[in-house]
């Protein structure tokens, strides 16, 4: 893949349709082995979804992960390791299966020496294209998240480890996630709001007020009098947390869903009104230039 010289955006345009260093080569006409089947098929779908990653602990593990040997099971690795390995099996497909079955996905992986193969190179790659400084959150913690690291959904509910009732990971609802094991408000906003994808009622106002303050509203339902409005005013008092996510938009100009920029934490500062309430957080961190002044455009 490194000889190709090909932009890794170009080979992995459209990755819904299965583009990837693989299909091209099949597509050529190269021989592929015996080991890759027509089922895993719907791995090459997934590959492009990794071109995000842009922090060195999920790249290393993921790494050592695919190297396990055929014996290692996922399931028996423990704490922030068993995190980012649930961080991986979501990106390769494992959105709605029960999260017992990624070491069946690595296995499936590692049943296509090509797609392994393929993987390792582009994790490879990602970590040289690194030009992010990001900080654990809690790098003794268990959860595996990284402040001005970018990730998907599916990634940052994989690493708190919130799964529904079959045991796969949950789709949080109105922009806002309550992970009670850490007492952490997980807030998942989109800058740039279009009318196909938001309504009137949940095109709230969230912009930037500076590189350290942001504007946030809340869903409709929320009061200083409920219980998710009092966690956020007397975040301070109850000892809880919030954890800000923010993209641009929420597809790209090819149609593909966009992942979020983790702004790290964020403390309450102010807030007025209420059904929605008008909260200004306070970052830990500033946020990144390119973002903050993205975010000015849109609020105009």
């Amino acid at each position: 893949m490194r000889e190709a010289g090909a932009e890794l955006a170009d080979v992995y345009a459209r990755p819904n349709s299965g583009n990837c260093f693989t299909e091209l080569r099949r597509r050529a006409g190269f021989e592929l082995s015996s080991g890759h089947a027509a089922e895993d098929d719907s791995l090459l779908k997934t590959i492009g979804r990794l071109i995000h990653v842009d922090d060195h602990e999920r790249l290393e593990a993921w790494r050592s992960i695919l190297e396990m040997g055929p014996s290692d099971r996922i399931s028996e690795l423990q704490g922030r390791q068993h995190r980012l390995a649930l961080m991986l099996f979501a990106v390769l497909g494992g959105r709605r299966q029960p999260i017992d079955e990624a070491d069946q996905v690595l296995e499936r992986v590692r049943g296509s020496p090509e797609l392994c193969r393929e993987i390792s190179d582009l994790l490879e790659i990602l970590a040289d294209r690194i030009r992010t400084v990001s900080r654990p959150l809690n790098p003794a913690g268990e959860v595996p998240l990284a402040s001005h690291a970018t990730y998907t959904l599916a990634e940052i509910v994989a690493a708190h480890g919130l799964t529904d009732k079959r045991y796969a990971l949950i789709s949080p609802q109105g922009g806002v996630l309550w992970n009670k094991a850490t007492q952490t408000d997980l807030l998942f906003v989109t800058l740039e709001k279009s009318d196909k994808d938001y309504s009137p009622t949940t095109r709230y106002a969230d912009y930037p007020i500076s590189p350290k303050l942001f504007h946030w509203e809340s869903q409709n339902t929320a009061s200083p009098d409920t219980q998710t409005g009092r966690r956020y005013l007397e975040q301070a008092k109850l000892g809880t947390n919030v954890t800000l996510f923010v993209r641009e938009r929420k597809r790209d100009g090819q149609g593909q869903t966009l992942p979020y920029h983790c702004l790290g934490h964020a403390r309450y500062r102010s807030h007025e009104a209420e059904r929605p309430m008008k909260i200004l957080w306070e970052l830990d961190r500033e946020m990144p230039g390119w973002l903050y002044q993205a975010g000015k455009v849109v609020a105009g």
